[in-house]
C-alpha cells in the first residue's frame, strides 16, 4: 500500500511542476506583450495641427481618421500611412504628422495616432 501512495505522491509532484512551468511561461508572454506595448507608445515632441483642405470645409465633411506613423530613433517620422478616415482628410493627416516629433526612443517603433477633423 506504501509504494502506491510513494508513486501517486510522485505523479502529483510532477503534474505541479509542470503546472508552476505553464503558469511561469505564461506571465512570461505577458510581461512581453505589455513591453512590446509600451514601446509604440512614444511621447509627441512637438505637433504641426493638419491644414483643413478648402473643399471638404465647405462641403462640411469631418470625423477622425487614424494613421500608422514610423518613428527612427532620433524621433523624426520616416513614414506616414492612412488606416481608416474619409479620403479627402487622409492626405492633410499624413502631410501633418510627417512634420510631427517625437521623443527619441532606443530603436524605430511604429505609432499609431488619430486626427479628428471638426467642420464647422
Amino acid at each position: 500500500m506504501n509504494c502506491v501512495r510513494i508513486a501517486d505522491r510522485r505523479k502529483n509532484s510532477k503534474s505541479i511542476t509542470v503546472k508552476i512551468a505553464q503558469a511561469a511561461a505564461l506571465a512570461l508572454i505577458f510581461v512581453m506583450a505589455l513591453s512590446a506595448k509600451a514601446a509604440d507608445d512614444r511621447a509627441v515632441k512637438s505637433r504641426v495641427p493638419p491644414v483643413y483642405p478648402e473643399i471638404a470645409k465647405r462641403l462640411h465633411i469631418g470625423g477622425s481618421v487614424k494613421l500608422e506613423a514610423t518613428v527612427d530613433a532620433q524621433g523624426k517620422v520616416t513614414d506616414v500611412k492612412a488606416v481608416s478616415g474619409n479620403r479627402m482628410l487622409t492626405v492633410a493627416a499624413e502631410d501633418a504628422v510627417r512634420q510631427w516629433r517625437f521623443v527619441p526612443g532606443p530603436a524605430d517603433s511604429n505609432v499609431n495616432v488619430e486626427i479628428t477633423f471638426t467642420a464647422n
